[in-house]
């Protein structure tokens, strides 16, 4: 596959623990450096703070998994965090069926992922283990996919250029993206999952299609989008989007 193509994709709540220290740097670490620190700088006040509810609207977690969180920030925080390529890191319903253990090298770069801690990553980077959300209420920011715009919009903007960017990021993850002006800058076909009877929009549901559409986009190229035929999904082309139905649900 020849064509030049990005796919952004949401990251994965689930992440793997381990790793190793590294001075290794992504792709965005130069220029994401600065607003990386500062909501990094934000999540410390927040441990700081010690206020229980504060920390658990912040991390969106409870118990060991609150716990974790906060260890693995203290860790960044230090720089004795463990790294993983993000491609190891995520576990989640959408990057098993991404598969990317399979994918070359540069298939995976060619992955581009928003990140409520990182801004922006592609599927190689390096990263610690994080919990954060891109639409976490984390002081003193407003809104921390609003405050990511303008960063990770550049980013992209900056690292993708003469390519076409298929947009599988869900609606909180695309609220960290200048759409309007990305659009105008490069080729972006947006995909939209519905149920069958195309009523309304499909969540959680279509995790995994999802993951099976970004793979057979990044391998066989924008062309396969329209022509999904997985589990009772279909997809076809709208304009410039791609529609992708839920099956039909058999009424007994």
């Amino acid at each position: 596959m020849t064509e030049r193509l990005y796919v952004l994709l949401p990251p994965s709540l689930g992440k793997a623990l381990g790793g190793r220290r590294s001075s290794a740097r992504g792709a965005f670490a130069e220029e994401l450096s600065e607003p990386r620190n500062a909501v990094l700088s934000a999540l410390g006040d927040a441990i700081n703070r010690g206020r229980q509810r504060e920390l658990e609207s912040t991390f969106s977690a409870k118990g060991d998994l609150l716990e974790r969180a906060i260890a693995a920030t203290k860790e960044l925080e230090t720089g004795a965090a463990k790294l993983l390529p993000a491609w190891r890191r995520y576990q989640g319903v959408v990057w098993t069926h991404v598969a990317p253990e399979s994918l070359t090298p540069l298939l995976r770069r060619r992955i581009l992922v928003t990140s409520g801690l990182y801004g922006l990553i592609a599927g190689d980077d390096p990263i610690a283990d994080y919990r954060l959300k891109m639409n976490a209420s984390l002081a003193p920011f407003v809104s921390l996919s609003r405050w990511w715009r303008p960063f990770v919009t550049d980013a992209i903007v900056r690292a993708t250029r003469g390519a076409t960017i298929v947009n599988l990021l869900t609606n909180e993850h695309t609220a960290s993206v200048d759409m309007q002006r990305l659009a105008a800058e490069r080729e972006v076909i947006n995909v939209r999952f519905v149920t069958g009877d195309e009523r309304s929009a499909v969540g959680h549901d279509a995790k995994a299609v999802k993951g099976v559409l970004a793979r057979r986009v990044l391998l066989e190229g924008t062309a396969s989008l329209a022509a999904l035929s997985w589990r009772g999904w279909r997809s076809r082309l709208e304009d410039s989007d791609v529609i992708v139905t839920a099956p039909l649900t058999r009424v007994v």
